[in-house]
């Protein structure tokens, strides 16, 4: 039974980092596009499926306060601080997000919030997993560091090397997604943040092969497992010939790919402790009464997946990818008509529901689709409709 709630942690973590990890990226992205028009057009790639990511991170707590509450009582006070601040990022994000769609003047100010919560929130993550790997003072399984004992040059690196990587999900996703000047741009970014991102993976590979950290003693002890970060390594040069290819997508896979592979580093490493080399997944499991106990929320993941699942074939593929064409009026994106947050689903049954999103959906690309077909007609001048008889 640990091993099973081992695996749905692992599941949880993955799934945040792939699918949140893009719409952090986007947001630090837009920090470099100094066009309202294009960060409106950026945001709106990214709208509809913000909210739904974060779902992924809350099941990961919560699974870590059930499944192992040693571990949770122990992370929580030693990165109590870059929590925090972490969980500041993202209220921040979503504060941000829902303020966009009910102002219709400037957004400047929503999008700023956007940029910096998605910066505070992705850094704190990276430097929270590179005190991991630092490594934290203990005494016994204590933590005695105090509020800044997670602090070090190697968790620093990591916070900004967490923020390229979460760069290069967004600006694959951007590619994916949009047309005209915002996908160029991805191309570009794409590029330079995939060299930027493999520089500061060797630098922390070197600093810890030099500083004798002890989680290289199992890489050095093993060298065939050194495969499994050198394919992080070739996916990160061949992102550049993906943008050659005609199918979009491959540039986003072979990202999630490289986060992959991560995720299996660390693992590999670590393993078979939760706290490296102070608590292990057994020492840091609750009583098996209370794992059978938790069995019976066990259907909340594979809703998640459905949900997850279903969201991305809504506004899969082009369909969704004309949202991000280039406005109609002015430069102003047409957000508030055709956002997921201005579709008003009543409280229907689940399948009833996703029928109604999906036909409010596609009226929605419909009427975007007929104005992006020539010169927007004055709204003024079209002729009433014909009355009813």
């Amino acid at each position: 039974m640990i091993m099973v709630w081992t695996a749905v942690l692992a599941l949880s973590i993955l799934g945040y980092v792939l699918l949140d990890g893009l719409v952090l990226g986007v947001g630090i992205i837009m920090a470099f596009a100094p066009e309202k028009r294009r960060r409106q057009r950026m945001f709106s790639a990214v709208g509809p499926l913000w909210d739904g990511s974060e779902a992924w991170l809350i099941a990961a707590g919560v699974v870590l306060w059930g499944a192992f509450p040693i571990v949770f009582s122990t992370l929580m006070s030693a990165f109590k601080l870059p929590m925090l601040l972490m969980l500041a990022g993202l209220v921040v994000r979503r504060i941000a997000c829902v303020w966009r769609f009910k102002t219709e003047t400037d957004r400047s100010i929503s999008d700023a919030c956007f940029r910096w919560g998605s910066l505070i929130a992705a850094f704190m993550q990276g430097v929270m997993v590179g005190g991991l790997v630092d490594g934290l003072p203990f005494s016994g399984t204590s933590y005695v560091g105090g509020e800044f004992g997670w602090i070090s040059l190697f968790a620093m690196v990591c916070g900004i090397g967490l923020c390229f990587g979460y760069s290069l999900l967004g600006a694959s996703w951007l590619f994916y997604k949009s047309d005209g000047d915002v996908r160029d741009e991805a191309r570009q970014s794409v590029e330079h943040v995939a060299g930027g991102l493999l520089a500061i993976f060797t630098f922390l590979f070197l600093y810890a092969l030099v500083g004798d950290y002890r989680v290289m003693s199992r890489w050095l002890d093993n060298p065939y497992l050194l495969v499994i970060p050198a394919t992080g390594a070739v996916t990160s040069f061949l992102l550049s010939a993906t943008m050659r290819y005609p199918r979009n997508d491959l540039a986003l896979y072979a990202g999630m790919m490289i986060f992959g592979v991560g995720f299996a580093t660390l693992v590999i490493s670590f393993w078979p402790y939760m706290v490296p080399f102070s608590i292990t997944i057994d020492g840091g499991a609750a009583a098996p009464d209370r794992l059978t106990s938790m069995s019976q929320y066990a259907f909340v993941l594979p809703l998640m997946v459905l949900y997850t699942i279903n969201n991305h074939a809504i506004f899969r593929g082009r369909g969704w990818r004309g949202r991000t064409t280039p406005p109609r009026e002015e430069g102003e994106d047409d957000e508030t008509d055709c956002s997921l947050f201005a579709l008003r689903v009543p409280a229907l049954p689940i399948s009833e529901r996703w029928s109604h999103l999906r036909r409010q959906t596609s009226s929605c690309g419909r009427r975007r689709a007929d104005t992006d077909v020539g010169a927007a007609p004055d709204r003024g001048s079209r002729p009433p409709p014909p009355p009813d008889r």
